[in-house]
Order: C-alpha cells, then structure tokens, then sequence
C-alpha cells in the first residue's frame, strides 16, 4: 500500500488514503449485547444476521426471562451496518420471535431489548439503545433507566419517573432523577455524588419508581450500591412480571462499567 501511495501526486494519494481509511472505518463490528425482557417469551437462542451474511451470526444462546441464569452476558460482535435480529427457542428452530431490523453503527456498543408480547400473534419489539458509557470521576456513579415495561404503573403503560436518591431516603421527594420515561424509551446518564460506606450512614441509593407526575403510589422501592468507591456506572430496566401484565416490583440492574 505505502508504496502506491508515493508513486501517486499528493492529492490522488490523500484521496486514496480517505477511502481507504473510511472503508476500513465502514467494517468495524458493533458490539452488543441482549436483554430478554418479553414476559411471555420462553428461553431463546438469538441469530444476527447482517447485511452481507449467508450465514446468521449465532450471538446468544439459552437467554432467559429476568433472573434466569445466564441472562445478561457480555457484549459480542456482530457485523454493523443494516442487520436482522430473529429468536429461536432454545436449541429448535422453532421462532421464537419474527425478525426485525436493526441499524448498528461499526465500533458502536449497544444493548438490545426485547420486550412486548408474543401471545395471539404478537411480535416482540427489539430496542436497540446506544451505549455511551461515561467514566465518573471517583466519588461519583452514573445511571441510566430504559422502560421496557410495556404495562407500566397500574397497568396502563403509563410513563414514570424515576427518584434516585442518596441514602438514607425516606420517599421519592424533590425533583425526580428521570422524568417521563415512556414505553420503550431509554433516557441519558446521569452523574449523582456516591454516598460511601460508613459506620451511621448505608452506603448507596435507594431507587422510587412512580407514574409520571405523582409521588404516590410508589411502584418500585429498592436500595442500589454499585460500588463503595463510586466511579460506577449502571443501566437499570424496567419490567413487566413473567407471564403478567404490571411492572414488575425490582429492576434490572445491569452493570456498564465497575
């Protein structure tokens, strides 16, 4: 290469390196990574396949509702560019959801959530939310909410807002953390000053979920403490129950950095 750059003028060379350069830039992999938040969907094997694949990539297998094991893996790589996601129930090639479309950014990491219903011929939507991570200074977390609760508080598929709050907290007050998080909306990280561990105080937050607007009735009440020394980052996802139709009562915390 280096050699036909310098048998050519300046310009034609600069112009050859910028193609080549955003060719090489065009076939970068996206990474991700897939949460199974369909509450009436079994466990399922997930196939990305993307634009100049024959053969699907098989990017997860056995994926299980929440609090199944293994349910969050780590992110894999996957071809970037205008890619399909299918679900197969695990181990058959049975479907367990159709394919849909995606459009995944090379170099870019992602969390992708399934989430909705698949009962009387439903499909499951596929949330595809950018993951850009911020690294907190220490003393300091940073969390992110994705509504993937398709009932939402009282089963209205309202949206919520959600309080974060350092301990001890007695009750969602103030302004809250996230407002109006809708149904598959994710919103943007926020920095809070870490509370550290210590002998009067318990270290971390605590997590009120309610419907947008209102600070009664609390839906979600739940203590989070991603690290003694701060400088954590996490994604916390709401939920349906499995086979119901409410928000589920905990998040999902999922843990983006520390």
């Amino acid at each position: 290469m280096s050699r036909s750059l310098k048998a050519l003028p300046l310009k034609l060379a600069l112009a050859a390196l910028s193609v080549f350069t955003a060719s090489c830039g065009s076939n970068q992999q996206a990474q991700v990574r897939f949460v199974h938040a369909i509450q009436d969907g079994a466990a399922m094997d997930i196939e990305i396949t993307g634009p100049n694949q024959v053969t699907p990539t098989l990017a997860f297998t056995h994926i299980s509702f929440l609090g199944v094991q293994p349910n969050q893996p780590g992110y894999t790589a996957v071809p970037s560019g205008a890619d399909t996601i299918e679900g197969f129930l695990t181990g058959t090639t049975n479907i367990g959801f159709n394919s849909a479309s995606l459009n995944l950014a090379g170099g870019q990491h992602y969390t992708l959530v399934g989430t909705g219903l698949l009962a009387n011929g439903q499909n499951a939507t596929i949330l595809p939310v950018p993951d850009n991570i911020p690294a907190p200074s220490p003393g300091f977390a940073a969390f992110r909410v994705i509504n993937a609760s398709p009932s939402g508080p009282n089963g209205t598929g309202d949206a919520v807002d959600v309080y974060i709050l350092l301990n001890p907290a007695a009750g969602p007050r103030g302004n809250p953390t996230f407002s109006g998080v809708a149904y598959q909306q994710a919103s943007g990280y926020v920095l809070l000053p870490y509370n550290p561990n210590n002998d009067t105080i318990p270290p971390g937050f605590t997590v009120y979920v309610t419907a947008a607007g209102t600070t009664t009735p609390t839906f979600i009440s739940e203590g989070i403490s991603p690290a003694n020394t701060g400088a954590a980052v996490r994604t916390l996802v709401l939920t349906d129950v499995e086979n119901g139709n409410s928000m589920n009562s905990t998040f999902l915390e999922l843990s983006d950095l520390n």
